[in-house]
């Protein structure tokens, strides 16, 4: 697990139907376009608001566009519950690389719960885990130690990291090279992260400027900070206009106003966004010099 993941949207038809020929489109787009590997599923895909059905559409047509490129396709999975956790992580393993497991959400178990949590879903299942941490959507921030102690897991291959602001956590977990990849999963912060030796990142802006992300990785792979930098300093403005309003929603309105996707409905309760929301975004965007 390297380089920029690019988190895919769920595309829907104007009936409301997953669009499956715009997501084709998309996911080739993004790999097309230097992103080293597909997620799909997450919550940038909307997955808790797809049907069994739906889903099984989305990873299959992940799946064969993966495979057409040779690249790896991370797959959402995980709930509140670890019984839950492991039948949707069986479902779901045999068409992903990876899953991408959230931290157990709003119970708020104990860290020792957390760590036996992943345990339990990486022995259940043949493809190794990327636990998700993201503390402001589950209210459960975990200690240096227990995100270290997931990491030392057998079963997991890295960690998406999503603290929302380089804090003392990242700081540690960064600092003592755990030896399994850490990406950022706030886009955002990608650089800095990056430059604090994250192996890359997950990143929804990625499906709209997957080039762009591409090359700030590849910048700091190469150890040209300052290129990297230039990279960050043209797309912190378009990563900060597309989350403006709850995501996808103004994601997806710039796709299809870019014709990577077809229409830009979200379903409810998330709403169409505001169309000035779209028009700074989409002007961010195609101000990027690059």
């Amino acid at each position: 697990m390297h380089g920029i993941h690019a988190s895919l949207v769920t595309p829907f038809t104007a009936s409301g139907e997953v669009d499956a020929k715009s997501l084709e489109r998309l996911a080739r787009h993004c790999l097309e376009n230097g992103a080293d590997g597909l997620v799909a599923l997450g919550t940038t895909g909307e997955a808790a608001l797809l049907s069994a059905a739906e889903q099984r559409t989305v990873l299959e047509v992940c799946r064969g566009v993966s495979i057409e490129h040779g690249t790896p396709l991370t797959v959402g999975a995980g709930t509140m519950g670890t019984e839950d956790s492991i039948r949707q992580a069986r479902e779901r393993a045999p068409l992903a690389d990876a899953l991408l497991v959230v931290v157990p959400y709003y119970l708020r178990p104990s860290e020792e719960g957390v760590i036996d949590h992943f345990a339990a879903v990486g022995a259940a299942v043949d493809v190794p885990l990327i636990p998700y941490n993201v503390p402001y959507r589950t209210a459960k921030p975990l200690s240096a130690d227990a995100l270290l102690a997931i990491l030392a897991l057998d079963c997991v291959a890295g960690m998406k990291h999503c603290a929302g602001a380089i804090d003392q956590e990242t700081l540690t977990v960064l600092a003592a090279s755990p030896g399994k990849a850490v990406l950022s999963g706030d886009d955002a912060f990608v650089y800095p992260m990056l430059q604090l030796g994250a192996a890359g990142g997950v990143a929804a802006c990625a499906c709209l400027a997957p080039a762009a992300y591409a090359a700030m990785a590849r910048a700091t792979r190469e150890g040209n900070a300052a290129r990297a930098l230039t990279f960050h300093n043209a797309l912190l403005p378009m990563a900060e206009a597309l989350f403006r309003e709850p995501s996808p929603a103004v994601l997806k309105a710039c796709l299809a106003g870019e014709g990577l996707i077809d229409d830009p409905a979200v379903r409810a309760p998330l709403h169409a966004p505001r169309p000035e929301s779209v028009a700074t975004a989409l002007k961010a965007f195609r101000r990027l010099p690059f």
